[in-house]
Formats: C-alpha cells, sequence, structure tokens
C-alpha cells in the first residue's frame, strides 16, 4: 500500500515537471509593438515598406505642360528633314505650288462718284427692274421669252457685222451676215434661231470692243445711271452704235419706246439668275465691276491672242448669254442728227 502511493506521487510529479518545460503557444502570447522607422529597414514580419519617393523640385511646382513638352520627343519632324532635306513641311510656303492667280486691277480713280451711281441703279433696280422681270418670268411662258430674246439679238447682228469689219475680221462678218438673213428668214424675223442649228455661232460686238481692238486697252472704269457699268471707251462707243440701232429707227414713238421697255426687261431676266451670287457678295460693286471688267477684257482679247479658251471653259460671268449689258438700243436715248 504504501509503495502504490509512492508510485502515485513520483508520477504526478514527473507529469508536473514535463508541463513545466513544455513551449508556450503563439497564439497565445502578446502582440509586440511594430515601431516604423523610415531610415530603418522594417523587420521581417512586418508588410514590406513604400519605395521612397523622388524630391520635389520647388521650381517646377504648379508648372503646366507645354506644347513643345509634348512634341519634344516627336522625331517626325526630324524624320521629313532627314528624308527631304528641308525643315517641317509648311503647305503655305510649299515651293512646289503654282504662284496663286492674280486678278488684274481694276483702273477705278473714280470709285467714290461710280459707288454712289451703283447705289442709285440698286435702288431702282430693287424697286422697278427686277419685280418687272420676275412678273414677266411668271407671265410669260419661257418659249415665249425666248423669241423675245432671240428677237433682239437678231436685231443687233447688222450692228455686230459693222464692227467685225471695222476690226479687221470679214470672215466672221460674213457669218454674222449670214446668221441675221437666216434668222430673219426661216426664223420668222429672228423669233427662232434656225442658224444656230446649222453650226453659225451667235456673236455680239459693238464699237466699245472696236475701240479696244484698235489699241485703246487701259481705260477708267465707270458706272451710267441706268446703264450699269462702262468704261469711257465705251461711253464713247454707245455714240458709235447709236446711229446703227435698228430700233432707235422707229419713228412712231410709242412702237420704239414698247419696244425699248421690253427689251429692258427681257435683259434683266436674264439676270435674274445671278441675284443669288450677288446677295451674298461680301461688296457688290466690287463684284460687279471686276467680274465685267473681266469679261469686257476678254471679249476684246479674244479674238487678238490664239488658242483662246472655250466658251464652255469659261466661268458663267465670262459669258455673253449669261450676262447682257444694257444695250444702246434699250434706252430711250437723244437722238443725234448732223442737221440743224
Amino acid at each position: 500500500m504504501n509503495l502504490f502511493r509512492l508510485s502515485t506521487v513520483v508520477l504526478l510529479a514527473a507529469l508536473a515537471t514535463a508541463c513545466a518545460s513544455a513551449p508556450k503557444s503563439a497564439s497565445n502570447a502578446p502582440a509586440e509593438p511594430v515601431v516604423v522607422d523610415g531610415s530603418a529597414a522594417a523587420d521581417a514580419t512586418t508588410a514590406p515598406a513604400l519605395p521612397a519617393e523622388p524630391p520635389v523640385d520647388p521650381a517646377t511646382v504648379g508648372a503646366a505642360p507645354t506644347v513643345a513638352d509634348a512634341t519634344a520627343g516627336d522625331g517626325a519632324e526630324d524624320d521629313f528633314a532627314a528624308i527631304y532635306g528641308q525643315g517641317a513641311y509648311d503647305p503655305v510656303a510649299d515651293p512646289s505650288l503654282p504662284a496663286p492667280a492674280q486678278s488684274p486691277a481694276a483702273y477705278d480713280p473714280w470709285e467714290k462718284f461710280n459707288r454712289k451711281v451703283h447705289a442709285f441703279n440698286n435702288a431702282v433696280d430693287r424697286t422697278v427692274a427686277r419685280p418687272l422681270a420676275r412678273a414677266y418670268v411668271a407671265a410669260v411662258p419661257r418659249p415665249v421669252r425666248l423669241g423675245v430674246g432671240n428677237f433682239f439679238d437678231n436685231l443687233r447682228q447688222p450692228l455686230t457685222m459693222v464692227n467685225q469689219l471695222l476690226q479687221g475680221r470679214p470672215r466672221d462678218a460674213t457669218q454674222t451676215f449670214g446668221r441675221f438673213v437666216v434668222n430673219s428668214t426661216l426664223g420668222i424675223g429672228g423669233l427662232f434661231d434656225p442658224a444656230s442649228d446649222l453650226k453659225m455661232k451667235r456673236r455680239s460686238e459693238d464699237f466699245g470692243q472696236t475701240l479696244g481692238t484698235w489699241g485703246w486697252k487701259r481705260s477708267r472704269y465707270v458706272e451710267l445711271p441706268f446703264f450699269g457699268p462702262r468704261t469711257v471707251r465705251d461711253v464713247l462707243g454707245l455714240a458709235g452704235d447709236m446711229p446703227l440701232s435698228p430700233v432707235r429707227q422707229i419713228e412712231d414713238d410709242k412702237t420704239r419706246i414698247f419696244l425699248q421697255g421690253l427689251n429692258l426687261v427681257d435683259t434683266r431676266a436674264q439676270l435674274l439668275s445671278l441675284d443669288s451670287l450677288r446677295e451674298g457678295a461680301v461688296d457688290d460693286y466690287a463684284l460687279v465691276r471686276d467680274s465685267w471688267l473681266q469679261r469686257r477684257n476678254y471679249q476684246i482679247e479674244s479674238h487678238r491672242t490664239p488658242q483662246q479658251p472655250t466658251e464652255d471653259e469659261l466661268p458663267e460671268y465670262l459669258q455673253d448669254e449669261n450676262t447682257p449689258t444694257v444695250p444702246v438700243d434699250a434706252m430711250p436715248m437723244p437722238e443725234i442728227s448732223g442737221g440743224g
């Protein structure tokens, strides 16, 4: 009995010694505080430290990037220069492009006076001529209006023939005379135009063009009341054309004035298609002056210089059919007689 008790005491003592010498669990150990030090490395059991930021230059704080900075790394200009042997391409200063077209300067020393007359003509046009032309187009069918235009064009063919002879163009004068005969007979007084079907070209010549062909090339621009754009040369040309006007030879005043008025309205109706172009112009006076002078110069020079562009290649404002001027026989001008 005593031996059993002694064995039990020895076993309990051995168990107590084993428990006292066993290591403690990590879950029961208190967490050690971690000290963060920027200049020292952290302990192996802590998270890795972030990389240090580069130093900030106070002079660059708040400075926005510029275009030069954005393109500093782009070598496209250098590549272009290396290939073509020049700097960056400038489309405005490209030497391979043709020179821009230069319009001849208008000889207009009376511009201040001409602008006042132009304003007067525009007022008359807005209040009288344009409304009459629109009413004429609305009331008269197109075939009838074409017949009216052919009639007055045929009346001016003798005047064209005489000026072609004065310009030293007998071949063109012969063709113009043949055109007048064909349209006056087969065309029933010029209402129809069978001469065009026979490939007989329509031409329009006046004494102003004849003076230009004779050498009077440069003439100052002037705008006349009711007549519109002219030059001093063309004003003298009107005086030379008046004795050859068929309408002015009509003695009956009512018939003559009716034909002159109809001619004016028909001429204005042919210009209605250009009204939208003029309304959108920044300077209507300069547009009318420059386009009229350009067309007039072409009319004079087209028979002097060979290999002129064909009619289809010309701008519309250079074509006589689209931009007719007020003819001398359409205005009630005073009679010029040599007697007393």
